[in-house]
C-alpha cells in the first residue's frame, strides 16, 4: 500500500468485529513475564508485504530485546482503518485496549486523541535521548501542557516536485533548492521563492494546444496542454496549510475563525485556477491529459506534495524527468513546511507502560531501517535518512536534492498548526474541508465569491464542532457583477 493510498485509508467502511482481527504471534522463546499488544490497521502496514517484515521484527525483537527483558510482543492486524477503529473501540470497551499502534499519522490518531499516554514521564524515566530529533520535527507532538503525544517515527515533508525537462524547453531556471535563495527570470531579474514568484513561474509553463503560454495575449484557457503547478492529491487544509499555516480552531473557547492569511490563500489559489489558469482545476485533473497522476502524466511543470510522493514515481523512473525544490515562501515572507507524520501511540490503559516503551523505542530505533523501507517512510532520525537516501537513488538515478527533504523539515508546522490538527468531530470537519475544495477547485470555482464561501465555512465549521451539524450542502455563493465603468 503506497502513501496516496494511506490518506483515504479513513474513508474506508467495512462491518468490524473483533473475528475478523489476526491472532498474536506466538512468543519466539517460550513464556514471558510481560506480552506487549501491537495494533496496525490505523494507517499503512496491512498488505502482504507489510505483514510480513512487520512479522520479522516481532521475531527479531523476540529472540533479542524481549528475551533478555522478559517481554513478549505480539501483533494484531486490521483490515483498514474503519474495521480497525470499531475493533478498537470494543477491546478499550472492554478493557482490552492493545498497548500500542501503529504506524497511525496525525489525522488517523484523532479519532482516539483522548487514549493516547503523555510520553514525557516514560521519556524523562528512560533518559530517552529526545535531542537526536530535530526541534521543529518534535513539535509535532508536544502538547500544551509540556509533554508529548508521541515520538517522530516517519515525516514526509511538503516539498516541489518540478519537470526539469519543461523547466528546459521554456528555458527556465530550476527552483531554488535552498530556502533564501531567490529565483532568476529569464531576464536576469532576481526575486524571492514565495508564491507570488511560484505563480509568475507557473504560468510562463502554462501552454495551449497551439504552444501559446498563459503570459501571451493569444493563450486559450480552453485547450491547455500543460499546466504549470498543482497541490498534488492535497486535501483543502493542506493547500492552505501550504500557502500560509493558520489555526482555525480554538479548543478553549470553542471557537471557529478562519484567518485573513487563508481567505487570501483560497483567493490565491482560485484566482490562479480560474483567472490565470496555471493551476489545473478538479475537471483537469480527471482528464486523460493528467494520467495516471497530473505529475507521473509529464504534462505538469510543479507540484506541492509531501514526500511520500516518491512511492508513485517509480513506474516512469528514467522516463519522466524530476528533481525536487524548496517550496516557497508563505504569506508572511517566512518559510514554513506542511509536515505529514507517522508515528506509532501509547494506550495510557497499558498495564505495562515500562515494557511497552522499551517496544516503542525498538520499533522506532533498531526497527527503523526494516520498517521504513516496507512503508515507504523517510525517518525522523537522522542517523537513519543517509540510508534511505542511498536506497532512493537506486531507484531514481538523475541525481535528486533530497538534501531539500531535511531541510524541509526545520521548517515544520507546529501541531496547532499542523494541517490535520483536531478539533471536535474531526472527520465532519473534514468532509466540511474537503466540500469547499470542490466548491474552489469544481467548475463553480470560476464565480463563486471566495469570501463570502469563507463565511460559509466559518460558520459551518462551527455549527459541526458544536455538534449541531449543517442540514444541507452549502451552495457556492456567486461573484457579485463587476460595475460597469462609466462611459
Amino acid at each position: 500500500m503506497n502513501k496516496f493510498a494511506r490518506k483515504f485509508l479513513p474513508l474506508a467502511v467495512a462491518a468490524a468485529t473483533a473475528a475478523s482481527m489476526m491472532a498474536g504471534l506466538a512468543p519466539a522463546h517460550g513464556a514471558a513475564n510481560v506480552t506487549v499488544n501491537w495494533f496496525v490497521g490505523l494507517g499503512t502496514g496491512t498488505n502482504d508485504q507489510q505483514i510480513a517484515a512487520e512479522k520479522k521484527v516481532v521475531d527479531e525483537f523476540n529472540s533479542s530485546v524481549g528475551k533478555d527483558k522478559g517481554i513478549t510482543l505480539a501483533v494484531q492486524f486490521g483490515a483498514n482503518f474503519q474495521t480497525s477503529m470499531d475493533t478498537i473501540t470494543t477491546l478499550i470497551a472492554s478493557g482490552n485496549a492493545p498497548d500500542i499502534a501503529g504506524p497511525v499519522g496525525v489525522g488517523g490518531s484523532n479519532a482516539l486523541a483522548d487514549q493516547w499516554m503523555d510520553l514525557k514521564p516514560l521519556i524523562d524515566k528512560n533518559k530517552y535521548d529526545m535531542t537526536q530529533f530535530d526541534p521543529s520535527v518534535l513539535s509535532l507532538y508536544q502538547t500544551l501542557n509540556g509533554g508529548y503525544s508521541a515520538i517522530p517515527f516517519a515525516v514526509y515533508p511538503s516539498i516541489l516536485y518540478y519537470n526539469t525537462a519543461l523547466f528546459d524547453e521554456a528555458g527556465l531556471k530550476y527552483p531554488p533548492t535552498k530556502v533564501g535563495d531567490q529565483y532568476t527570470f529569464p531576464d536576469g531579474t532576481k526575486a524571492d521563492w514565495n508564491y507570488t514568484t511560484l505563480g509568475k513561474v507557473a504560468k510562463m509553463l502554462t501552454v495551449d494546444k497551439a504552444g501559446n503560454d498563459a503570459t501571451s495575449s493569444k493563450f486559450d484557457p480552453k485547450n491547455i496542454v500543460q499546466y504549470g503547478m498543482n497541490f498534488q492529491w492535497a486535501l483543502m487544509r493542506l493547500v492552505l496549510a501550504d500557502i500560509q499555516p493558520s489555526a482555525f480552531y480554538d479548543a478553549a473557547s470553542n471557537k471557529v475563525k478562519i484567518s485573513d492569511d487563508w481567505r487570501k490563500a483560497a483567493a490565491w489559489v482560485q484566482a490562479g485556477v480560474w483567472k490565470d489558469h496555471y493551476i489545473s482545476s478538479a475537471t483537469a485533473e480527471a482528464s486523460t491529459l493528467l494520467q495516471p497522476s497530473a505529475f507521473d502524466s509529464g504534462h505538469l511543470a510543479m507540484a506541492i506534495t509531501p514526500l511520500w510522493y516518491t512511492c508513485c514515481l517509480t513506474d516512469t523512473a528514467g522516463k519522466l524527468k524530476w528533481n525536487i525544490a524548496v517550496v516557497p515562501q508563505s504569506l508572511d515572507g517566512k518559510t514554513h513546511d506542511a509536515v505529514d507524520a507517522d508515528t506509532f501511540r501509547v494506550f495510557k490503559s497499558t498495564k505495562n507502560p515500562d515494557a511497552t516503551f522499551t517496544v516503542l523505542t525498538y520499533l522506532e530505533g533498531t526497527a527503523v531501517p526494516e520498517l521504513a523501507d516496507t512503508y515507504g517512510a523517510f525517518p525522523a532520525l537522522a542517523k537513519y535518512q543517509q540510508p534511505w537516501i542511498d536506497g532512493k537513488n537506486k531507484t531514481y538515478t538523475q541525481g535528486v536534492n533530497w538534501s531539500v527533504a531535511t531541510d524541509m523539515l526545520k521548517y515544520t508546522n507546529p501541531s496547532n498548526l499542523h494541517h490535520e490538527s483536531n478539533s471536535p468531530h474531526f472527520q465532519q470537519v473534514e468532509d466540511r474541508f474537503a466540500s469547499f475544495y470542490t466548491t474552489i477547485f469544481g467548475d463553480t470555482g470560476a464565480t463563486v465569491d471566495v469570501n463570502a464561501e469563507m463565511d460559509k465555512l466559518e460558520k459551518d465549521l462551527q455549527s459541526i464542532v458544536n455538534g449541531t451539524f449543517p442540514t444541507s450542502t452549502p451552495v457556492p455563493t456567486p461573484t457579485p457583477a463587476p460595475t460597469k465603468a462609466a462611459s
